[in-house]
Order: structure tokens, then C-alpha cells, then sequence
């Protein structure tokens, strides 16, 4: 194998298990998901790796090595460059609240590493969040869980609920509100009931999420039905779907 003295290394965290991390490696329709429509991998040893970036240029390469869900190898060459023009390196490594991806992308030459600095940069953005969009496929019916949750007065119903949806830890803060475990936000939500009988609140909008972290509107109302309040939520999801944060912000 050709030496590559020029290196080009980012490491990034990723909230998202290693294996559903790694399968974006493996399965072409999520290599093409992060890299462009008609790109694809065959994960194996001497496999093809293609890349059709969206502006039409194009990458070839092949797999050098592959241990699943730790490691990856490929050579990476655009047309008109020598079969192994440069050569990344993929490793995946646990981490309590995720994946830490290290990337090390090595070539012959300096200019070309130095011209692929935002490349990758920007390629991993688009990475994370597409590894994201899996982990937050339930992002919506989750934000409308967490506030059905809050309109619920069954406290054991409304106390299985937020079970579900929420990690332990899970924080949640407002102008009115300073929780930071589960048991403690089962409490908070019991006062509210009984200190605000009737009140509902609602989503308004549609759920954005970016990576791990999702925004919703919402309004409030009274027990006649009357607007009461509005505002927005920023949740923060775990890796493996569930709720660890709430911030609250009132219109």
C-alpha cells in the first residue's frame, strides 16, 4: 500500500448508537443518503466505494479493510488521480452518551489535503444529521407524548407516560420550572394539576430537529378553552430516542 505522509484528521460525536453509526457504511442507501443520490458501497474487502457527489463530480475507491462497527478503510480517488490518490480512515469508538467518530483522511500531497478541510467539514455535518434522522424518526410522536403527558390527570397513567419518553435525568426548565430528575418532574407535573386543574397544552407547528435536538411551539389553555400562554420547547434526545432536556421558553 502507497505511503500517504499528509493527513487530514476531525473527530466528531455523534448521539447515536455505534451499530446504527456504522450501517451508513455498509448500506448503500444510507452511504447516498450522506453523499449524494447514485452513490454506493460494498462493504467488503476489495469492494467498490463510488460517491456522485450532488454537483455531479465523482469519486471511486475501494474497501481495505472493514471491521464492523468499529472500522473502516477505503481508497478515495477522483478521475484523472492514480487508483489510491489518498486513503480514509473510519473509526467508530463508544462512548456513554453515543459514538465518537474519528475520521483520518491521509493523501500524497499537501494542497490536497488542505483542499478537502471544509469538504469534510461540511460532509459531517450532513453525516450526523442524516445518522440523526434514524434516531429521531419518532421525534414528533414523542414531543406530542411529553405534552399529552402534561394534560393527563391520571398521575399513574401520566407518571407511566413520561416514564417511557424520558432517560432518569431527564431536566426540565422554564420561567416557572428548575427540574432535574424523573421523579422530580413526576412531582412538578402533579402540582401543576393541582395547583392549575384544566389547563392543556398543545403543539402548534411542526417538530424541526437538527441532530439530536428538536424545537416545538406550543399554546396553552384554560379550562373554558381560552388561549392562555404560548411558547416554544428545545428538546434534547438521547441516543436511543428518549428525552433527557427541556428547555421552555414563553412567548
Amino acid at each position: 500500500m502507497s505511503v500517504f505522509p499528509h493527513q487530514l484528521d476531525r473527530a466528531l460525536f455523534i448521539r447515536a448508537r455505534r451499530d446504527t453509526v456504522f450501517s451508513f457504511f455498509t448500506d448503500s442507501a444510507r452511504w447516498a443518503a450522506w453523499w449524494g443520490e447514485g452513490s454506493s458501497i460494498d462493504p467488503r474487502v476489495a469492494g467498490r466505494v463510488f460517491i456522485r457527489h450532488p454537483n455531479g463530480v465523482e469519486v471511486h475507491g475501494e474497501v481495505v479493510e472493514i471491521a464492523a462497527p468499529a472500522r473502516i478503510v477505503f481508497t478515495y480517488a477522483t478521475p484523472g488521480g492514480q487508483p489510491a490518490a489518498s486513503l480514509v480512515t473510519i473509526r467508530l469508538d463508544d462512548h456513554p452518551d453515543g459514538t465518537t467518530l474519528h475520521l483520518s483522511h491521509a493523501f500524497d500531497d499537501a494542497a490536497a489535503r488542505d483542499a478537502h478541510v471544509q469538504g469534510w467539514r461540511y460532509q459531517l455535518s450532513v453525516f450526523a444529521n442524516r445518522v440523526s434522522d434514524i434516531v429521531m424518526a419518532r421525534a414528533e410522536a414523542v414531543v406530542d407524548g411529553w405534552f399529552e403527558a402534561w394534560n393527563d390527570g391520571d398521575a399513574a397513567r401520566r407518571d407511566q407516560a413520561v416514564g417511557q419518553l424520558a432517560s432518569p435525568a431527564v431536566a426540565f426548565h422554564d420561567r416557572y420550572s428548575c427540574v432535574t430528575s424523573l421523579d422530580d418532574l413526576r412531582a412538578h407535573l402533579a402540582a401543576i394539576h393541582r395547583f392549575m386543574p384544566g389547563m392543556r397544552v398543545a403543539r402548534t407547528g411542526p417538530v424541526r430537529h437538527c441532530q439530536w435536538r428538536a424545537i416545538a411551539d406550543w399554546t396553552a389553555t384554560g379550562p373554558d378553552g381560552t388561549p392562555r400562554s404560548a411558547g416554544s420547547n428545545v428538546f434534547d434526545f438521547d441516543a436511543d430516542g428518549r428525552v433527557t432536556a427541556v428547555t421552555g421558553f414563553w412567548a
